[in-house]
C-alpha cells in the first residue's frame, strides 16, 4: 500500500471502508430475516402441535375428539409394538407428525413420517416440560434424511395417560429463502464496493486537486527559486490553510532573502569607504617610495594614522558583522554578570576614546543573567555612540541603579523622525554619515539586550543630547 500513491490510497480505503459498511449491514439483515422466519415457522409449528385442554369429551369438537383418538391409538401401538414403522412423506399443511410415549419412544402416525426423537423430546412427554423446539431430522418413506424444524407439545390421552406429539416442516422453507437472500446480498454487496471505489477514486481527486496545485507551485519555486508565487487559499478547511501556511512560508523566505541581500549591500556599501580611504594612503606611500621622493615627515604621520583609524574601523565592522550573523536561534552563553564591572570597564575604554571628555559614573552593584562578552559589546556601543556624538569639552553621566543603566551625552540629538530607526542594522541619521561607524552598534544592543530579558530605548535629553536607557532584570547581589 505504500507504493500507491495518496489518490489510490484514499480510493481503497474509501472502497474497503463501505465494503465492511456493507457487510456488516447485509450480515445483520441476513440474520434480522433468519430470525424473522424462524419466528414464522415456530408460529406455525405451535397452531400445528396445539392440543385440546384435558377434560370430557363432551367438551371437545369432533375435530380435536378424533385428533386425540388418533394419537390414542398411535400410542396404543406403539405400546405393543417393539418397533415403530416409517410412515409417507404426504404433502399437506403437516410435514411430519409423530407422538413420543412417555418412555421417550416414538410412535409414528399413520402416513404422517417419522422423525429423530430426542432427551428434549422425551422430557416432554414424561410431563418435566409443556414445549420443546429444536432442528431435527426426519426421514422419509424412501429413506432419505431431511433437515426438518421440530416442535413437541405434551398431551395427555382420554385416559390420562402422558405423551407428546411432535410436529415438523421442512427447514428447506427456511434454509432457501436464505440462500437466495445470501446471493442477492453477495451481489448488491460487491456492486457496491465498486461503485464506492469509483466514487472514491473521484472525490479523491476532487480532493487533491489543491494538492495537486501546491505540488505544482512547490516544483516552480524548486526550478526557478520564484518565491513570490502564492497559491489561492479559499475556505477554511485543512487544504486552505496548508495553502495559507505555504503562503506564509514563502513570504518569510522571501523576506529572509530579502534582508540577507540588504545585509550583503549594505556591508559592501560600508566596507568601500574605509577600503578606498586605506588604498588610497597605501597608494600615496608606495608612489613616494617608488619615485625616490619623501614625504614630509607629518605627512607620513598622517597617512600612517588615518590608515590605522580606517583598519580599526574594519576590525570593528568585521567583529559587529559576525555579531549579526550568529543565529538568533543559537542560545548563547549564560552566567551570572557583574553589570557594574562591566559598566565600569567600559567606562575606562570611553575615557581612553575621547580624551577631551569629561566622562561621569555614578554606578552601584547589579547582577544579571546573560553573556558576559555580549553584554560588555553592548555597553560599550552605547557609551562610543555617547563619545562620538558628544562636542568637545562635554560631557558624558553613566549611571547605574536599580538594574537601569543610563548613557547621557550633550551631542545634537536625534530627531524625532529618526528615533523609531535608530536600531536598525546600518541606519545611520543623516548627520551622521559623515562620522566613523559601521551603523550596527545600536542593532547590537538591542539584540543583546532582548536576548538577556531587557528592554532598551534612546530618548532626548533635557536641554538636548541624548538619554539611553537599558533596562536588564537582576538583583543586587549575586545570586538574587
Amino acid at each position: 500500500m505504500r507504493r500507491l500513491s495518496l489518490r489510490g490510497r484514499l480510493s481503497l480505503l474509501t472502497a474497503v471502508a463501505v465494503a465492511v459498511a456493507v457487510a456488516a449491514c447485509a450480515t445483520a439483515s441476513w440474520f434480522m430475516v433468519r430470525d424473522q422466519l424462524y419466528k414464522e415457522l415456530d408460529r406455525r409449528l405451535a397452531a400445528m402441535a396445539s392440543m385440546p385442554e384435558p377434560g370430557p369429551p363432551g367438551g371437545r369438537g369432533p375435530r380435536d375428539s378424533r385428533r386425540l383418538d388418533d394419537l390414542a391409538r398411535a400410542l396404543a401401538r406403539c405400546e405393543a409394538a417393539a418397533t415403530t414403522t416409517a410412515g409417507q412423506w404426504p404433502p399437506g399443511p403437516f410435514e411430519v407428525m409423530q407422538v413420543v410415549n412417555a418412555q421417550g419412544r416414538p410412535c409414528t402416525v399413520p402416513n404422517a413420517g417419522s422423525l429423530t426423537v430426542t432427551a428434549e423430546d422425551a422430557r416432554v412427554a414424561r410431563g418435566e416440560r409443556d414445549f420443546a423446539v429444536h432442528d431435527g431430522t426426519g426421514v422419509t418413506a424412501d429413506g432419505e434424511r431431511v433437515d426438518v424444524r421440530v416442535r413437541t407439545q405434551a398431551f395427555v390421552t382420554p385416559g390420562g395417560e402422558r405423551a407428546a406429539v411432535s410436529v415438523a416442516l421442512d427447514l428447506d422453507q427456511v434454509e432457501g429463502p436464505l440462500n437466495d437472500l445470501a446471493l442477492a446480498l453477495a451481489a448488491f454487496a460487491a456492486l457496491g464496493v465498486l461503485a464506492a471505489a469509483g466514487t472514491g477514486l473521484m472525490v479523491a481527486r476532487a480532493s487533491l486537486r489543491p494538492v495537486d496545485e501546491l505540488t505544482a507551485v512547490t516544483e516552480h519555486i524548486a526550478r526557478t527559486e520564484d518565491l513570490g508565487i502564492r497559491i489561492p487559499a479559499e475556505g477554511a478547511d485543512e487544504i486552505a490553510r496548508l495553502s495559507r501556511s505555504f503562503n506564509t512560508m514563502t513570504a518569510a523566505l522571501a523576506a529572509s532573502r530579502d534582508h540577507q541581500q540588504q545585509l550583503i549591500a549594505d556591508a559592501g556599501h560600508e566596507l568601500r569607504t574605509p577600503l578606498t580611504s586605506l588604498r588610497t594612503n597605501i597608494d600615496l606611500l608606495l608612489r613616494a617610495e617608488a619615485t625616490g621622493r619623501d614625504l614630509p615627515a607629518e605627512t607620513r604621520h598622517r597617512l600612517l594614522v588615518s590608515v590605522k583609524a580606517q583598519m580599526r574601523e574594519l576590525s570593528s565592522l568585521v567583529g559587529d558583522l559576525l555579531e549579526l550573523a550568529r543565529p538568533e536561534e543559537a542560545e548563547p552563553a549564560r552566567e551570572t554578570v557583574a553589570l557594574h564591572d562591566v559598566a565600569a570597564r567600559a567606562v575606562e575604554r570611553a575615557r581612553l576614546r575621547g580624551p577631551g571628555l569629561a566622562i561621569e559614573a555614578d554606578i552601584e552593584p547589579w547582577y544579571v543573567t546573560g553573556d558576559p562578552a555580549s553584554l560588555e559589546r553592548a555597553v560599550v556601543n552605547l557609551l562610543d555612540n555617547a563619545v562620538k556624538f558628544s562636542p568637545p569639552g562635554g560631557a558624558v553621566r553613566v549611571r547605574l541603579a536599580g538594574g537601569e543603566l543610563t548613557v547621557r551625552d550633550h551631542g545634537p540629538g536625534i530627531p524625532g523622525e529618526d528615533l523609531p530607526h535608530v536600531f536598525e542594522r546600518f541606519w545611520r541619521s543623516p548627520s551622521a554619515r559623515s562620522l566613523p561607524g559601521s551603523g550596527l552598534g545600536l542593532s547590537i544592543v538591542a539584540r543583546v539586550v532582548t536576548e538577556a530579558g531587557g528592554e532598551v530605548r534612546l530618548d532626548p535629553a533635557p536641554g538636548g543630547g541624548t538619554l539611553a536607557r537599558v533596562r536588564l532584570p537582576g538583583g543586587a547581589e549575586r545570586g538574587d
